[in-house]
Formats: structure tokens, C-alpha cells, sequence
């Protein structure tokens, strides 16, 4: 069954609390974004200021060049998973076994035009994949469905991975890509920007688990 991760992108603390006074009346699972300013081009709310409910199952995105400066701390926090970029500027290989260490799940995050071939060996260690169709940093992408040709590909690689996406996530499509086998819808304006967060997060719970189309 398909699951609605809301996503937290915030610029600064003020924004990070606000987002999360919004979630904390529905949301169970949540994914918030950190950026360095240099893989994405802009700066997001401090890693050391990271906070969530205790009751949240918590994604940690990292937008970095180097996650191994981001590590130590994200860990100490204890979320469900920490996502990665393959296309980081470092060999992240190394951090996916430092992070499972702590019982900590690991995720890896490829691009439009990352090929999944290409990162094979990545693949086939990491509990969860996550198909980026978005704008780095920003709220409001556009979901290119033609990336949902990298779930056949990646499941080719590694059956048991759990498939996240990123990017665009609405009404208008996201049936369709729960159909095409994505586990975790991650959104972003599609929840946080609509005039009622908690129905338009309802609204899409139900349009994913939906099980017949007139």
C-alpha cells in the first residue's frame, strides 16, 4: 500500500515550526529537506536545528555535496532514514554502511538524468530508492511521469527496495503513480499550500488506496 509523505522545506526556524504546527495534526510519516546552498541552490533550515514530533516517522533528504559533514549529527537524531544524492560530490558508499549501523534506514536519491544502471551497485544496498522530478530546494515542482520508467529498472536491480518520489505530487496524478509502483509519495505544495493541508492530505491517502476507476 502507497503512502502520502508530507514534505518540510523550510528556509529558516520561524518556517520549520510553522510546518511542522501544520503537520502535527495528521501526518505520520514526513520528509524534510536540508540543503548546503550548493547542490541545491538555496540554504534550508540548519541540520543542527532539526526538530519533529516524536510521534512523526521521519525521511531526512540531504541535498548536499558532502553528507559525510551531516552524518554524525543526523543520526543522533534518530529518523527513520536518511536519503542521499548519487550525484553528491562523494563517495557515499562508505556512509550507507555507517548509517545502518545505527538501525537507521538508508536512501538514495536520483535525478532526471540519472539512469539507474548507472548506480547499480548503490541500488542494491540501500532500503529505498527516490525518484527526483522536483525543483531542489523549492516546493512546486512538476512530476515528470516519464521518470516512472526508473521503478521497473530499479526494481530490476534490487526487488525488494522500497521506491520513493519527489516532484509535482497532486490529485491529477498521484493514482497513477502508486499505480506504477511507487511506495511514498513525497509532497510538498500539493499539501503545504493548499487552502486546507489536512483534507488536501486525506484527499490524496484515499485517491493512491482507491481501488477501482469508473
Amino acid at each position: 500500500m502507497s503512502e502520502i509523505a508530507p514534505c518540510i522545506t523550510a528556509n529558516d526556524e520561524a518556517d520549520f515550526k510553522k510546518a511542522v504546527e501544520t503537520l502535527k495534526p495528521f501526518a505520520k510519516r514526513v520528509h524534510i529537506d536540508i540543503s548546503d546552498g550548493q547542490f541545491a541552490p538555496v540554504q534550508l533550515m540548519p541540520a543542527d536545528k532539526l526538530w519533529w514530533p516524536q510521534e512523526w516517522t521521519v525521511d531526512i533528504h540531504t541535498m548536499v555535496n558532502q553528507p559525510s559533514k551531516y552524518i554524525d549529527h543526523l543520526v543522533s537524531l534518530k529518523p527513520s532514514m536518511i536519503t542521499m544524492h548519487v550525484e553528491a560530490g562523494e563517495n557515499i558508499e562508505p556512509l550507507i554502511s555507517r548509517i545502518k549501523q545505527f538501525n537507521i534506514r538508508v536512501g538514495v536519491a536520483i535525478m532526471r538524468p540519472t539512469v539507474p544502471s548507472s548506480v547499480a551497485d548503490i541500488i542494491k544496498i540501500v532500503d529505498h530508492v527516490m525518484i527526483f522530478s522536483g525543483n531542489l530546494g523549492h516546493y512546486g515542482g512538476v512530476a515528470s511521469m516519464m521518470q516512472l520508467e526508473k521503478v521497473r529498472l530499479i526494481k530490476a536491480i534490487n526487488p525488494n527496495v522500497e521506491i520513493g518520489w519527489d516532484g509535482g505530487v497532486s490529485m491529477d496524478n498521484a493514482f497513477q503513480l502508486a499505480q506504477g509502483g511507487v511506495d511514498v509519495l513525497n509532497t510538498g505544495s500539493g499539501i503545504s499550500q493548499a487552502g486546507d493541508p489536512g483534507t488536501s492530505y486525506t484527499a490524496l491517502t484515499r485517491e493512491i488506496n482507491k481501488t477501482g476507476v469508473i
